[in-house]
């Protein structure tokens, strides 16, 4: 419980730097499309880092259920690839990040079933 709260925490915290980064230091840099792709990543990487609060939360009722955790690491596992790869292509404009993010969005839907089917199992 305690990790998944110290990874939302700190996920939040990265997320609303880089949302003001973009905000203010990139906005007379990039391109309003690479600026709207930066923001798309904040913009996921903070939805998913509250996530991970939630599944910190979960475990509290729901100790034993693994799956929250395998579900909190892929929601995890999609901040770094989706968010991610955002982040590099609007930084570096170079377009070879872009097919990285499906992956990564990909783990933020199989992360959120993965959670639904652990409660359920629980009930």
């Amino acid at each position: 419980m305690k990790l998944f709260a110290m990874l939302g925490a700190i996920n939040m915290a990265l997320g609303v730097i880089l949302g003001a980064f973009g905000a203010h230091a990139l906005k007379a840099r990039l391109s309003p499309e690479m600026l709207t792709v930066f923001q798309t990543g904040v913009q996921y990487h903070i939805y998913h880092a509250l996530g991970l609060f939630m599944v910190a939360a979960l475990l509290i009722p729901y100790p034993n259920a693994g799956g929250l955790r395998t579900g909190g690491w892929i929601l995890f596992a999609g901040i770094l690839l989706f968010s991610g790869s955002l982040y590099l292509m609007a930084l570096t404009g170079i377009r070879w990040f872009g097919p990285i993010t499906p992956i990564g969005g990909a783990c933020f839907i199989i992360g959120w079933i993965w959670i639904f089917w652990a409660v359920l199992r629980e009930l």
